[in-house]
């Protein structure tokens, strides 16, 4: 039996959401800073700015909504812990699936089960999985309610295509399952032009509660945002109140001066849509760069469509990793965080087995070591031919070329 030491196992040492590794928008900053004298906490659940401009930005989004079916907290694990109390019940969850997700449910002593996704793509359950799973758990004695999903990704950083979520969506209604779309990477997709992107709140209005951290694409992970958008009927009314009653109690308000910061952003004026296109854009190439050393090397990696990452599978290069002393996920975490320098968490953290040698690698510290190789990084027409750049994006490659040799030299003769 494997005994993790310390920093390994406990959930306060999972992987953050992926950063963008860029300094903070001026404009951003000058917002909080005005607003850092005001005395007056926000209201628990967002005060009246911020809740009209998540409801303008989700209308634009085609997901209309008004203020009394719209909530905000500190951040996307609060709202997800408090739907997850307030719905009751067993809480199913694609495999892989964003780190955070899972922890909430088991503390509140809801139990977890992960539901294999399809070939196309991560982030939904595969449909037929989806019911197998519902109607096991029912037969032993569970009592599934809730299904957590993100059309774009963290960790695989896949696009579910429309096709497959609205098999999903169904099979999800057929059993009845309230749905929380994890909607905080929408914003960052590569290629928003040639990717059709579709919510389950649009397929399923009636029971689906979107949720947005503003950590994906708007504010940054230090200044912790979100709100939640309810279904516009009866049970989405109940629903937000309990919300709203267990934020209270646990005192989850999003700090005034951060509140101002993310109504601003949650209007899109132009120097913060223009900025978070030239993110999504660099981080699009440099996730491109390292998904294609990965895959050179002999790893498995769906191409990367969304956010700040891809994910990897070196099951194809186990003989060298195992010559290493590498035998699961955590193995390969210590390995591959040391050589690349760089955090590189492995897929046990999002649920998947700890014998898969899976990991998710970031493309923010692939853009430099200080805030000045960043900044230049943002303004440079040809970012991967910067010389930081091109020297994080070698060793990548270096590091999974070695591992393609070695097990090269490890397979048995033909």
């Amino acid at each position: 039996m494997r005994t993790d030491p310390e920093g390994h196992g406990p959930v306060r040492y999972g992987p953050p959401l992926p950063d963008d590794g860029l300094a903070v928008l001026p404009e951003l900053t000058a917002v909080l800073a005005a607003a850092a004298a005001r005395p007056r906490a926000e209201p628990v659940g967002g005060g009246a700015p911020l809740l009209e401009a998540a409801c303008d930005y989700a209308a634009r989004r085609g997901l209309p909504a008004a203020p009394d079916h719209v909530a905000a907290a500190p951040g996307a694990p609060a709202l997800l812990l408090a739907l997850t109390a307030a719905l009751g019940g067993d809480v199913l969850v694609p495999r892989p699936c964003a780190a955070w997700w899972a922890p909430y449910a088991r503390l509140l002593g809801r139990r977890v089960f992960h539901v294999a996704t399809p070939a196309e793509c991560g982030g939904v359950p595969d449909p037929y999985a989806l019911l197998e799973t519902v109607r096991r758990v029912r037969a032993e004695g569970g009592d599934p309610r809730l299904l957590v999903l993100s059309v774009a990704d963290d960790p695989t950083a896949t696009v579910a295509p429309p096709e497959v979520l609205h098999e999903t969506v169904e099979a999800a209604a057929s059993e009845g399952l309230h749905l929380v779309s994890d909607e905080t990477w929408r914003d960052t997709v590569h290629a928003p032009h040639e990717t059709v992107w579709l919510s389950p709140a649009e397929m399923l209005p009636e029971r689906v509660t979107v949720v947005t951290d503003l950590a994906g694409s708007l504010l940054p992970t230090g200044w912790p945002a979100a709100f939640a958008r309810f279904p516009a009927n009866g049970d989405g009314d109940g629903l937000h109140a309990r919300v709203l009653d267990i934020l209270t109690a646990l005192g989850a308000r999003v700090a005034a001066p951060v509140a101002a910061a993310a109504a601003h952003a949650l209007t899109e004026p132009e120097p913060v849509t223009a900025h978070r296109a030239a993110v999504g854009h660099l981080h699009a190439r440099v996730a491109a760069a390292a998904h294609a050393a990965v895959v050179g090397a002999g790893a498995l990696s769906r191409p990367p469509r969304a956010g700040r990452h891809l994910y990897v599978d070196l099951g194809p290069l186990r003989p060298a990793l195992t010559a290493r002393g590498v035998g699961d996920a955590q193995d390969l975490e210590d390995f591959l965080t040391a050589r690349l320098g760089m955090p590189a968490p492995g897929g046990h953290r999002f649920g998947d087995d700890l014998g898969a040698l899976r990991v998710r690698l970031s493309t923010g510290p692939l853009l430099g070591g200080s805030d000045e190789e960043r900044a230049e990084c943002l303004t440079s027409p040809a970012p991967l031919e910067l010389p930081h750049v091109q020297r994080a994006l070698t060793t990548l490659e270096s590091v999974f070329d070695d591992l393609r040799d070695d097990a090269q030299r490890w397979e048995p003769p033909r």
